[in-house]
């Protein structure tokens, strides 16, 4: 069973995620960053708030798809 406080994580992390793909990128890393104050260890949180942060100082090319390319290990 799922908690309440793991539903209101989720909840974030999916609106968020919207706002990602639309590259809202600072309204995205507002709800990774409510998500990862109820939930600290959110591993999927962590990860799109790092990555809104890179977008929102090296914006995607135009035909970015959402897909996050590394380039570094």
């Amino acid at each position: 069973m799922v908690s309440e406080e793991k539903k209101k994580v989720i909840a974030l992390f999916e609106e968020g995620r919207v706002l990602y793909k639309e590259r809202s990128f600072g309204e995205a890393i507002k709800k990774f960053a409510q998500a990862l104050k109820i939930d600290s260890d959110d591993g999927p949180s962590k990860v799109y708030y790092a990555r809104c942060k890179h977008y929102m100082s090296n914006p995607p090319s135009e035909d970015w798809d959402g897909v996050f390319v590394m380039t570094s290990k």
